[in-house]
């Protein structure tokens, strides 16, 4: 049995990729924060040592946006000194790394799709920790995959997608910002991806490395991604609410956002031949696990 060393295995993606079908005679373990604490750079190295792991996806991250401005120490431990301690422990285990990142790399202030080559410049705490991770990286001499992505959303855990049904049960009108783009990702979509390339990197050394693009296809903002969780969810007899647009600048937050979070995956569907589906039919996946299929 082929074994991937998986962490976050509490958070969407963690038990996306533990859940998933991999291929027969590989199985994905799954670490939460009790098995493995990633402020410990020595655990890690400990870890990632004990057995002879196949490679290693690491899904954990300090994603709470807002708070890592003001927990800058927390966010940069997690999000540039763990994966730091993972490429250097896979260096030494000869094995590959693929580390997950973010859209918030990058400034998004200009229109159309990032691509992966374009100028980074994080708006804040959260997007500059994920940054200096990929730095880590991409100079430990690992052989990686880099795979940013963005608006991730899934069936269980607080995204999106919980937020608005939660919301819809007690309001009949939610205002939700209409000037910041991007393409939603379901999680078990990015975790097949993930997987992937993973048993791609353990078994072909010449399979392509570097960094990557996955978010599901389409465009649209926060706005309009909330008006289509609503019309799908009452097609399936879940809870609605009407949307009001507004910008930004009317629901401040203490990070800035991007305002364009759109990946261009194109790289990614040359390399490894991963073509994402539309974003709307992985929402409606999300919300089949959530309240049930459409009647």
């Amino acid at each position: 049995m082929k074994r991937v060393l998986v962490t976050g295995a509490t958070g969407q993606l963690g038990r996306e990729l533990a859940r998933i079908a991999w291929p027969a005679g590989w199985e994905a373990v799954a670490l939460d924060r009790d098995a493995l604490d990633l402020t410990n750079t020595a655990a890690i190295t400990a870890t990632v040592a004990r057995e002879p792991w196949t490679a290693v996806v690491n899904a954990a991250a300090y994603t709470a946006v807002d708070k890592a401005e003001r927990d800058v120490v927390a966010a940069w431990t997690a999000n540039a000194l763990a994966p730091a301690a993972f490429a250097a422990a896979c260096v030494a285990a000869d094995i590959p790394l693929v580390q997950v990142s973010t859209d918030y790399v990058f400034a998004g202030d200009r229109d159309g799709a990032w691509q992966v080559d374009d100028p980074v410049a994080p708006l804040g705490v959260y997007g500059a920790s994920k940054l200096g991770g990929e730095l880590a990286v991409r100079t430990s001499g690992v052989r990686h995959a880099i795979v940013r992505t963005a608006w991730v959303v899934s069936a269980h855990g607080g995204n999106f997608v919980a937020t608005m049904l939660r919301l819809a049960e007690t309001r009949d009108t939610l205002g939700v910002v209409d000037d910041q783009r991007g393409s939603p990702t379901g999680a078990a979509d990015l975790a097949r991806a993930l997987a992937t390339i993973a048993v791609r990197l353990s078994e072909d050394r010449t399979a392509p490395t570097g960094t990557f693009h996955f978010s599901n296809a389409g465009a649209v903002s926060w706005a309009g991604f909330a008006a289509e969780i609503f019309r799908q969810s009452a097609v399936r007899g879940g809870p609605v609410a009407d949307v009001t647009p507004i910008t930004t600048a009317d629901y401040p937050t203490p990070a800035r956002r991007p305002a364009n979070s759109l990946l261009d995956t194109r790289a990614l569907q040359d390399a490894y031949g991963i073509v994402p589906r539309d974003w709307q039919a992985a929402l409606g996946d999300i919300l089949d696990e959530r309240i049930g299929h459409a009647s």
